[in-house]
C-alpha cells in the first residue's frame, strides 16, 4: 500500500548499518525538516556522527527536502558531508528519480527516510524504493504539515497496530 512504510523507527539514529545490509540498502535519501533538524534548525552531533559512520561504511547519503530555503538545506548537507536538493516537490517522482540517477543505484537499493507519510513515504513507494518512516523530532511544524499530521497519525497508528498484532508484517519492520 502506498501509505505504508516498509520500516518504522523512532529516529534516524536507530537505523543501523546491520539493518541496511540485511535489506540490501546501499543509499539513503534523507528528509530535512523534523527528520534531521527541528523547527529551530538544530542538528544534533549524534545525527552527524550517525551519518558519517554510515558513509564510512559505504552507505551513500543524499539530502532531499521540500523546503524552499536553500541555505537551511545546504547547511544540513554540508554538516553531514553530502549532496542535497531543495524544493523537491515530494511526493512527485522527479526529485527521487534525479537522486537515484546521481547515486547510481537501483530503486530497491535506496531507502527514503522521513517523518511524513504524504511526502516521504508516498514518494518513495511510488518510485519503488524502500521507505522508512521516523517520528518527527519535535511537535512544532509549519502550518501545512500541522494540518496533515492528524491524518498521518491515524494512518501510522493503524500501521503500527497491524505490525504489533501480526509481529513482523510481511517485510515491514517496526522498531520502537
Amino acid at each position: 500500500m502506498f501509505l505504508e512504510p516498509r520500516a518504522y523507527f523512532t529516529n534516524v539514529r536507530e537505523i543501523k548499518l546491520e539493518f541496511l545490509r540485511e535489506n540490501n540498502i546501499k543509499a539513503l535519501i534523507l528528509d530535512v525538516d523534523n527528520t534531521l533538524i527541528d523547527f529551530d534548525k538544530n542538528l544534533s552531533e549524534e545525527t552527524i556522527k550517525w551519518a558519517k559512520e554510515l558513509m564510512a561504511n559505504g552507505i551513500k547519503l543524499y539530502v532531499l527536502s521540500n523546503s524552499n530555503k536553500k541555505q537551511k538545506v545546504k547547511m544540513v548537507a554540508d554538516k553531514l558531508g553530502t549532496q542535497y536538493d531543495y524544493f523537491a516537490k515530494k511526493p512527485l517522482k522527479m526529485g527521487f528519480k534525479k537522486v537515484q540517477k546521481i547515486l547510481q543505484e537501483k530503486p530497491e537499493n535506496i531507502a527514503t527516510v522521513g517523518d511524513q507519510i504524504f511526502t516521504d513515504v508516498i514518494g518513495g513507494n511510488r518510485c519503488k524504493m524502500f521507505t522508512i518512516l521516523v517520528e518527527p523530532i519535535a511537535e512544532k511544524d509549519i502550518l501545512i504539515t500541522r494540518l496533515k499530521r492528524p491524518i498521518e497519525n491515524a494512518i501510522k497508528k493503524r500501521f503500527l497496530k497491524k505490525c504489533t498484532k501480526e509481529g513482523e508484517y510481511g517485510n515491514k519492520t517496526i522498531q520502537k
